[in-house]
């Protein structure tokens, strides 16, 4: 039987099926308990160890090292942990964080975040210095990146930057985005209902999401601020994903991560009724079908099999079935 990834993608890019969570962690301490947090929870949730605003000032270069063995170490069990590099103005930073990163661990990094651009001209040279760093270290395979859009210059030119080589994820970055309006937008919009309601937020997550998803990538939604709120980090991702697309969140709080899985992985009745369906289409070599006296061809098949990835992604069981059939 085909697969769906070749049936249904072939001579595409395949959209990127990533965990819904991506959470933070700053020194050495918390990127262990990120890691401990992983074996016990599963492969749902995606670390991002910090060297922008985790490295102590005059300690980068020692910071980024142990970053590197963090990310070699046996803690390191999925291979699930990126980094985020300093921003394009701390140029001896970043090229500094890139080039340890990716000579240290270039093989095992799941992805490099770029903060703070204010136009998509230094994504671009920050890629390319990445590329050829990568290049220089011997490495075959692409380094996934992921940009984040906080300042009124990236989201202008959201859509330059989300065309560029090797880009898998926007991040929406909502402090930083506010903080630069100069107090148009009052603080209180930091926290919800005001992110998801002031108009120039609104339209901020709708483009930055439109830009993602036009071109392949995966929208990722800030924080919540109430750490410790279970239910506002689930209500917060829950209307990130239902209301403007957002198919990722960030965590900065351990309780926060099974909120965010929770509150976007797929309906479980959405989920298996995709699996009928697919698997009926690969019975009937991926011709169109009539399931339960509806009709469903290669378009309605693509969603399912997005459906059924992100179901697997998020810890949510399938039919021994369909497990056999597309994940062994």
């Amino acid at each position: 039987m085909v697969h769906p990834n070749e049936a249904l993608f072939a001579g595409e890019k395949p959209y990127p099926v990533i965990p819904s969570c991506e959470h933070f962690a700053g020194n050495e301490k918390m990127i262990g308990k990120a890691f401990s947090f992983q074996k016990e929870k599963g492969p749902i949730f995606d670390i991002t160890m910090d060297c922008e605003d985790g490295a102590p000032t005059g300690q980068e270069k020692e910071h980024a090292e142990m970053i590197v063995r963090m990310q070699n170490s046996a803690e390191n069990e999925f291979g699930m942990a990126g980094v985020r590099i300093h921003d394009y103005t701390h140029t001896e930073h970043w090229k500094q964080d890139a080039e340890i990163v990716i000579k240290g661990a270039g093989e095992k990094i799941a992805y490099i975040t770029i903060p703070k651009p204010t136009e998509a001209s230094q994504v671009d040279e920050m890629i390319d210095y990445i590329r050829n760093t990568a290049s220089k270290a011997g490495l075959k395979r692409e380094i996934p990146i992921h940009v984040l859009i906080e300042t009124h210059g990236a989201l202008r030119e959201v859509e330059k930057i989300a065309a560029l080589p090797w880009m898998q994820v926007l991040d929406f970055g909502l402090m930083d985005f506010i903080s630069g309006h100069h107090g148009a937008i009052p603080l209180a919009n930091m926290k919800s209902p005001g992110q998801f309601d002031h108009e120039l937020l609104r339209r901020a997550k709708a483009h930055v999401t439109a830009a993602a998803l036009a071109n392949g990538l995966v929208p990722a939604h800030n924080v919540t601020l109430d750490l410790k709120n279970y239910e506002q980090t689930k209500a917060d991702a829950h209307r990130a994903r239902y209301d403007f697309g957002f198919l990722r969140m960030w965590s900065i709080y351990p309780t926060q991560i099974d909120a965010i899985v929770e509150a976007m992985k797929p309906d479980h009745s959405e989920v298996t009724k995709a699996v009928g369906v697919l698997m009926a289409a690969q019975d009937a070599s991926w011709g169109p079908i009539q399931y339960d006296g509806e009709l469903h061809d290669r378009a309605t098949y693509r969603g399912f099999w997005t459906i059924v990835q992100r179901a697997k992604v998020s810890g949510e069981s399938l039919p021994d079935e369909a497990n056999k059939r597309w994940f062994n």
